[in-house]
């Protein structure tokens, strides 16, 4: 009997000194994160590899970048990418306003400082390394490899990540992270695509190298927003406005983040009276450098010619200038409603300057153009990048038009406009546009870009 108590005694001493030595293990703190949440799960990371945690928005977009790297943003004088974890990992998030700020921890990886945009952050959490469990592919919504543990703390569980194998740089005898694998856009082929961190160190390295590598990031976002290419057209234009636009923004809010902001950078690149009948003194002005035209019967293409409004201007013109003359406008256009509400337009009065009051007349619900000045204008919808069954011109009006194609349908527009144009026919572009082919010869007045075509 005796013998039986002294085994049970010393079981019972070896189990508790187990239990007292898994409370040991329990209670020594030697391993710190921070935590954070992401999609409605706890995550958290080694707090050696944070520096700081910031709120923050407005990032600079950086054109080839993958759709997880938000932009760069200045911490301070230092110009760091950054990464949205919650696109990274293919999470929903909720959508904000463009000047909200967003929660960000600004991690340190392999002395590369970034940010990561998470939903919220919630605090430090001193725990056991030695209660860290291995993760397992139910935890997260990413690869486990790229998962440093899971543990339990105050009744929540973490998913504590890997940064180190997430965020690190590919080294040459290697496989690529994630971050890499996954810094591909789909539209591009890999050799073009920038690597999370590498965004920020692209945008520094080009700033260095480039005379202003900005002015590049906006002509693409002014293609992206706005469909606007810059090219020898318009790029003259462009420099002077750059200028313009450097001196009224800080150095960096120079992007164009969105579509209203490319409005505003555009503001100056129309020409006058884009969207209402010319003025008196433009039309005196366009009169006075057309050339004598014998011919009894004038053609005219006006691609973009929107709701009409300079094709009625350039009719009157033309009656003006060439009141013997038999003339005849194609107007096109691609925008259905437009060009369909274009033959039957009505205007007040009081809206409309004298010189045009002896080609209308009053109707019930205000004035119209006469017939003969509708019936000289042939307003058609159609796209100028398909073939155009326009018969050879005298003159060619398209104004700010030609900008707001890619470079390679410019080139194949501005070659239509020099086959279909007759010899010493006119071509009257916007007025910041410039006709880059050879055999035009430019009529030079201010706030006019005409062209005539060689013999």
């Amino acid at each position: 009997m005796s013998t039986q108590n002294t085994g049970t005694s010393a079981d019972s001493k070896a189990e508790s000194g187990q239990q007292e030595e898994k409370r040991e293990r329990g209670d020594k703190i030697d391993y710190k994160m921070v935590t954070f949440s992401l999609a409605g799960k706890e995550y958290g990371i080694d707090i050696m590899n944070v520096k700081e945690i910031a709120r923050a928005g407005k990032f600079t977009y950086v054109p080839n970048a993958a759709p997880f790297v938000r932009g760069v943003y200045n911490l301070r004088g230092d110009i760091i990418s950054i990464i949205d974890l919650r696109t990274m990992f293919h999470l929903p998030s909720e959508r904000k306003g463009e000047d909200a700020l967003e929660s960000l921890l600004i991690l340190n990886v392999d002395d590369h400082v970034f940010g990561v945009i998470v939903d919220n952050i919630d605090k430090v959490v001193g725990i056991s390394s030695s209660s860290i469990q291995p993760p397992h592919p139910i935890f997260g919504d990413i690869n486990v490899k790229y998962i440093k543990g899971i543990i339990e703390n105050a009744s929540k569980l973490y998913i504590i990540l890997n940064v180190e194998k997430l965020f690190a740089p590919k080294k040459a005898e290697e496989p690529a992270s994630v971050a890499a694998a996954m810094a591909k856009p789909l539209d591009l082929p890999p050799e073009t695509a920038l690597r999370p961190f590498e965004a920020a160190q692209t945008f520094r390295d080009e700033q260095q190298a480039s005379t202003d590598v900005t002015s590049d990031f906006i002509k693409e976002t002014l293609f992206a927003f706005k469909r606007f290419a810059v090219t020898p057209v318009n790029e003259e234009w462009f420099s002077g406005r750059y200028e313009e636009w450097k001196s009224v923004r800080k150095a960096m809010d120079l992007q164009l983040k969105e579509h209203s902001e490319a409005d505003q950078f555009l503001e100056t690149f129309f020409s006058p009276h884009t969207g209402d009948l010319w003025s008196e003194d433009y039309i005196r002005q366009l009169m006075q450098m057309l050339p004598d035209i014998s011919s009894k019967n004038i053609n005219v293409w006006n691609p973009g010619c929107g709701k009409g409004y300079e094709s009625y201007s350039l009719a009157c013109l033309l009656k003006l200038r060439y009141p013997e003359a038999r003339i005849k406008i194609w107007a096109n256009d691609s925008d259905l409603l437009a060009i369909s509400m274009a033959p039957n337009m009505v205007f007040m009065m009081e809206n409309v300057p004298d010189m045009y009051k002896e080609f209308m007349i009053k109707g019930r619900n205000g004035w119209a153009f006469l017939q003969n000045i509708r019936d000289s204008i042939f307003f058609e919808f159609h796209d100028v990048l398909n073939t155009n069954p326009i018969p050879p011109v005298d003159l060619v009006l398209c104004r700010d038009t030609v900008s707001f194609l890619s470079a390679v349908d410019q080139k194949r527009l501005l070659s239509d406009f020099n086959e279909k144009t007759k010899a010493k026919g006119v071509l009257l572009l916007g007025v910041n546009e410039r006709m880059p082919m050879a055999g035009w010869q430019a009529i030079a007045i201010e706030g006019i870009s005409m062209y005539t075509k060689g013999a």
